[in-house]
């Protein structure tokens, strides 16, 4: 092997030991970002048959798709501080036995709010693992593989959706119609949250098989443990030193412990700020509206339930392989370049998809219509949406929060910002079948806004943070002259 100093230049490559050990814990982290997408759209194949069944107006029907998002943003605010306290593992075992619980629930339910309640559950596990997958990943993952590492935690999402629409697509072929009877008298839309206890009891399983966080164990005064899994992580060279830093590191946690994410800022810290904004332009731009409600949209433009159950499982495989692409170039290219070129596609994408439903019409149950072309042109232009997100957004946006925060503030910020995020999530989510059913390039036209807004605000306030140590990220958004209480956003060096 090639070596720059005492280190391999090749350690961290898929063929190396260390590589492969790092992609095998981060995997198994990961999980919860499968169940995060797999909650976010089983919902899909069912909504039509959930608003039907239960006699649901647009608004309700929005409620009990979106309530669930609450859950997710409670469980990500609490999850820091739960996790520092008991341990990541612990943390995971939770979140897995609030979506187990979830799945059979909501399965079974026998009203909306019921149904409502049981998803509210599942949220809160949702939410958990959605902070301690992406913080556990970053805490175990070397620095030159951290941001391919880190974007596993959107492959995993974006498969879960996959899987979701998958299962939902079998099942609702198999029964006939997401409304038909399946098996042991009850609907094929049960059964697709009935599967959802699979995925969450091997999330269960593997949080007690992977190792615990060695940063987490270090801060617990286990330096033995912490020794013994970091030495199978990186090469000896580097092994001593990171250890004394991250030391160092939760020493200074300790000194500055009633330290807060308080800051002048609209009474938060400026880095702060840059994940919450973050977090909010990620959800904002619609994406899931696209996996929640897609069905529904592809039948608007003409397709029977079956095809567009197909299309929606089409658009998540895509969703799938953009992601790995994302994976490949985050830490060749960086994640400034990548964030800006999606943000173009989607501002491209969502204006065509809002100019298609400006010719749209209502046909005599009241549903919309798109004539040709537009109809294929509003589906093209979806596809590329998808393309333009899960390419940039959907995974930089988890790397970034993974890896921007200083330690001292990490958990408490990781989970404001993943916070917000849910509850972006949610506003969008309620608010897509009524604004739908007023008006469809409007509802475009907004995404489209705020795509065009995230351009700016990265191009603007956004610095790279490539190849950086995960504790010297921050300095890149500190100003001259301002202490580290206050961090600002400053522009990328040259």
């Amino acid at each position: 092997m090639n070596s720059t100093g005492s280190i391999p230049a090749d350690a961290f490559s898929l063929r190396s030991p260390y590589g492969r050990r790092a992609i095998g814990l981060s995997v198994a982290a990961a999980v919860g970002g499968f169940l995060f997408g797999f909650d976010s759209s089983v919902i899909n194949g069912a909504v039509d048959s959930i608003s039907k069944d239960f006699g649901l107006n647009d608004v309700i029907t929005g409620f009990v798709v979106a309530i669930a998002l609450l859950g997710c943003a409670v469980g990500a605010i609490i999850a820091g501080n739960l996790s520092d306290r008991w341990g990541r593992l612990r943390v995971m075992f939770i979140g897995a036995i609030m979506f187990f619980a979830s799945s059979i629930g909501a399965g079974l339910a026998f009203s909306a709010w019921d149904l409502a309640f049981w998803r509210v559950i599942g949220g809160l596990g949702i939410g958990i693992a959605s902070v301690v997958a992406p913080a556990y990943i970053a805490e175990i993952a070397p620095r030159q593989v951290r941001g391919g590492l880190a974007s596993l935690q959107q492959l995993a999402i974006t498969i879960g959706i996959f899987a979701a629409l998958l299962s939902d697509a079998l099942l609702a072929n198999a029964a006939g119609g997401a409304d038909s009877t399946l098996w042991f008298g009850l609907e094929a839309w049960r059964w697709m949250f009935l599967v959802g206890v699979i995925p969450s009891a091997v999330y269960g399983i593997l949080s007690f098989t992977v190792p615990e966080s060695p940063r987490y164990l270090l801060s617990k005064g286990r330096v033995d443990e912490a020794r013994t899994i970091f030495a199978r992580l990186m090469p000896p060279a580097d092994l001593d030193q990171t250890i004394r830093e991250l030391e160092t590191a939760i020493e200074t946690d300790r000194k500055n412990s009633g330290v807060s994410i308080r800051g002048p800022v609209l009474g938060l810290q400026r880095i702060v700020w840059v994940g919450i904004i973050l977090s909010v332009f990620q959800q904002f731009v619609g994406i899931n509206v696209i996996f929640y409600y897609s069905t529904s949209l592809w039948q608007s433009v003409g397709f029977d339930e079956s095809d567009s159950f197909t299309i929606s499982v089409v658009t998540s495989i895509t969703n799938v392989l953009v992601t790995l692409i994302a994976i490949f170039l985050v830490d060749r290219v960086g994640r400034k370049p990548i964030l800006l070129t999606g943000s173009v596609m989607m501002t491209l994408s969502l204006g065509l998809m809002a100019i298609s439903f400006l010719f749209s019409t209502t046909d005599a149950e009241g549903a919309v219509v798109l004539p040709a072309p537009w109809g294929p042109i509003a589906l093209v232009a979806a596809n590329v949406f998808v393309v333009g997100f899960g390419a940039s957004w959907g995974p930089l946006v988890w790397v970034l929060l993974g890896e921007i925060f200083p330690s001292r503030i990490r958990g408490k910020a990781l989970g404001v910002a993943a916070g917000a995020q849910w509850i972006a999530n949610f506003l969008i989510t309620i608010s897509f079948p009524a604004m739908s059913s007023w008006s469809l390039p409007l509802t475009y036209g907004m995404y489209a806004l705020f795509a065009a807004l995230s351009f700016i605000y990265v191009a603007w306030r956004v610095p790279e943070t490539k190849g950086m140590d995960i504790e010297q990220t921050e300095t890149l958004f500190t100003r001259p002259g301002r202490g580290r209480g206050a961090a600002a956003p400053a522009p990328a060096p040259e």
